[in-house]
């Protein structure tokens, strides 16, 4: 059959997905399932939000690895534990600044001692409390926090447990040591040429109130020999401790005073640290909470240069009973003081004073040689005592001594009485004889 002219514009016929030109296939005009997939706008919206979410993990990841280096290439932070003993040289140091910085954040501390004639001692500081405190030292910003972990406690005390931490723009380390070193000098220099009294703050030994400027020996008169034979004993003790270890004998000192109230006890002691550069660690041994392990380790945890001082011992104990716990004031056993004493873990290089008002009530296994190398009676004023405290009074008119020994030697007087009637009558010796009645008169 002949074909028919031939129609340029005719289609070439195709099916619904591809067709054939010259006898190649071609895509459809709409580009296919991809295209309109990707042409789809929900999936546009949904990938452009997955780009975004995307973007600001990588840049929220990367701010926080920037300032991680940052921190780690510009910040220095220093940890002081409360258990450290720079923590109250650093709390002091910073209670000198708070009026120069304007620290808002305070605390106080308190010292609070009860003496033996009914006289409360209190002291009041005032320290950086908790918080986040900023200030500027030789050219550096500090930032300080002070923190309490009220989960970690002291169960001893009951305080809980506290850090500092300091932390500073510079990236010389060397500044927190100067810091430190600062805190150290300062604290010592309240100390130069004063006696530091300590007394025990549940497991350790605190600084109560200021330090007091050192008392002269010659400021305390004790009857005739008492003071020089102490102070004999006590120098060759100290810095022997090789001979003590040759002969293997343990390297601490006991002594005992003993006598009536006002007698000049705790006086003479006070003059005796002042005249070795000591301070005094004191203890009441009927102390509320006071334990055998925690005696135990006060005693051998004391503080260098330090006297050892028991005050009014008989207080806390009587003779023992049948019983080793029976009869007695104190939380302590006798036999957990006994130890603490002299016992294997007891501590080394250490000079003790025991005081009492009634040595007959003290227990003969407390005081035997070993624990108490040395016993000395302060009573009433001699007369040789009674001239050299009415002369060191009325340096002037040291004849009239004789006229007031003349006066008082019938009576029973404590050289605590005796200052302070010569204290009353400062500057009126004849006064002070003529009214020598007042003496005995309030008793």
């Amino acid at each position: 059959m002949p074909l028919g002219p031939f129609n340029a514009d005719a289609s070439i016929p195709t099916d619904n997905t591809t067709g054939v030109t010259d006898g190649k296939p071609v895509a459809p005009e709409d580009g296919g399932l991809f295209a309109n997939i990707t042409n789809n706008p929900y999936f546009s919206a949904g990938f452009g939000l997955l780009g975004v979410g995307a973007a600001m993990t990588v840049l929220r990841k990367g701010s926080t690895l920037g300032a991680s280096y940052l921190r780690r290439r510009l910040l220095v932070t220093l940890e002081i534990p409360s258990k450290d003993k720079s923590y109250l040289w650093f709390l002091q140091w910073m209670s000198h600044q708070a009026p120069k910085r304007q620290v808002q954040h305070l605390a106080v501390e308190t010292s609070y001692r009860q003496h033996d004639n009914g006289s409360v001692t209190t002291k009041f500081g005032l320290v950086p409390g908790p918080g986040t405190h900023y200030f500027k030292w030789h050219g550096i910003w500090m930032q300080v926090q002070r923190q309490r972990d009220g989960k970690m406690m002291d169960l001893s005390t009951g305080s809980p447990w506290e850090t500092i931490t300091v932390t500073t723009l510079s990236r010389d380390r060397q500044v927190l040591t100067e810091l430190l070193q600062e805190a150290q000098e300062m604290a010592l220099q309240k100390q130069q040429g004063k006696t530091v009294i300590y007394t025990s703050y549940g497991p350790e030994w605190r600084p109560f109130g200021m330090p007091r400027r050192r008392r002269m020996l010659d400021s305390v008169i004790l009857d005739t020999g008492i003071k020089e034979r102490i102070v004999k004993d006590v120098k060759a003790f100290i810095g022997n401790g090789s001979w003590y270890n040759e002969r293997g004998i343990p390297y601490r000192r006991g002594y005992l005073l003993y006598g009536e109230p006002g007698s000049g006890k705790s006086s003479f002691i006070q003059a005796l640290a002042g005249e070795l550069e000591y301070n005094i660690c004191i203890l009441n041994l009927s102390e509320r909470g006071l334990t055998d392990d925690r005696l135990n380790h006060l005693l051998s945890n004391v503080p260098e240069r330090s006297i050892m001082l028991l005050e009014d011992i008989d207080a806390a104990f009587t003779k023992r009973a049948q019983s080793d716990n029976q009869g007695y004031q104190s939380m302590i056993t006798f036999s957990g003081l006994l130890n603490a004493l002299d016992g294997v873990a007891s501590a080394e290089e250490r000079i003790i004073f025991l005081t009492t008002n009634h040595i007959e009530k003290l227990d003969p296994a407390l005081i035997r040689p070993g624990r108490v190398d040395l016993k000395e009676h302060l009573g009433n004023a001699s007369p040789s005592q009674i001239r050299g405290m009415f002369t060191r009074f009325y340096q002037d008119r040291p004849e009239l001594a004789d006229l007031f020994i003349e006066k008082v030697k019938d009576h029973p007087i404590s050289t605590a009485s005796l200052q302070g009637h010569f204290v009353y009558f400062k500057d009126r010796p004849e006064e002070a004889i003529e009214r020598a009645d007042m003496l005995w008169d309030q008793l």
